[in-house]
């Protein structure tokens, strides 16, 4: 595909022409381009639960859902959803079909390049108030759209990517940054903002998951009291630290028994329960079955898909 015919053509229609170009069907197909993923899917998909970084995810064609804690959003044709803290959630393809597949994409933060934009901004955002989860939609306007079409365009010249696809992620930034939830996505970039601050505590409970949770140990990282911690983190994530950790933890144990082979014990011991049968009590009520039939299905629907 060159860049001449993408110009022409629908932001559905040129990511439709992208995974062809990358090998066609379903699924998630990561580019040549850092924290940009395509997917299609022909038909609904049951929620898949995984960590979400800061990023912003595209529905050019169908729709989705997202359930994050007790938060669930729904977003749809030409909209973003918007996520400025990592969190555990479950995203979900509700409509899709061979026909008229959905199509979307993912498109990774990065604070350093949000940060250096508003250094330059002669007016920045001012981050609003604390009490906005940082998980939201909003619509893809014509500039926005303009900046990720010139991004996949990028894909045509891989030599290109190095050069440019920085210069088109601080456009991104900025138009975000100006845009309508500009007061809470400068949050991601300012070091001194509670979002921020818990934003670095959630690093250190997601890098030791395996370890017993110290609200005090967090608060002190996010440099707040231990009840104004808990407070902007259930406000921040929609979730408690635990039930965070309790995320992270059975994500770790069913990729571990998918991908590596793990037992259900050997699992549950490694991300550090020490009981086997709270741990497959606690899995089935996240993922709806229990460890073993939700890993036989798993591995059934691979071996469905890749045939």
């Amino acid at each position: 595909m060159n860049a001449r015919s993408n110009a022409a053509m629908d932001l559905k229609s040129v990511i439709a022409s992208y995974i062809d170009a990358m090998g066609g069907g379903d699924g998630m197909m990561h580019t040549a381009i850092d924290g940009l993923v395509l997917t299609r899917a022909s038909q609904p998909v049951m929620p898949h639960h995984r960590i979400y970084k800061p990023t912003i995810c595209l529905v050019a064609q169908g729709a989705k859902k997202i359930a994050a804690g007790d938060r669930v959003l729904d977003y749809g044709e030409n909209q973003l959803l918007i996520v400025t803290v990592e969190i555990p959630a479950a995203g979900q393809i509700v409509a899709a079909s061979p026909d008229t597949p959905y199509l979307g994409l993912n498109i990774d933060f990065d604070p350093a390049i949000m940060r250096e934009v508003m250094d330059e901004m002669a007016s920045p955002p001012k981050p609003a108030g604390d009490g906005i989860a940082t998980v939201f939609v909003q619509d893809l306007d014509a500039t926005l759209e303009d900046c990720i079409r010139r991004l996949l365009q990028l894909l045509d010249r891989l030599g290109a990517i190095p050069v440019l696809s920085r210069s088109i992620m601080r456009e991104i930034c900025y138009w975000l940054l100006t845009g309508p939830n500009g007061r809470e996505i400068c949050k991601l970039a300012l070091p001194g903002s509670h979002t921020r601050r818990v934003a670095d505590a959630i690093y250190r409970l997601r890098d030791n998951f395996s370890e017993p949770v110290r609200i005090e140990e967090l608060a002190a990282i996010a440099r707040m009291s231990p009840s104004s911690f808990h407070q902007h983190f259930k406000t921040l994530t929609s979730m408690t630290p635990l039930q965070y950790q309790k995320h992270m933890r059975l994500l770790e144990a069913r990729r571990l028994m998918v991908a590596d082979g793990a037992s259900v014990a050997s699992a549950a011991y490694q991300v550090g329960y020490e009981s086997a049968s709270q741990f497959s009590r606690e899995y089935s009520r996240m993922f709806g079955v229990p460890p073993k039939r939700d890993v036989t299905d798993i591995k059934a629907l691979q071996i469905e898909t890749a045939a």
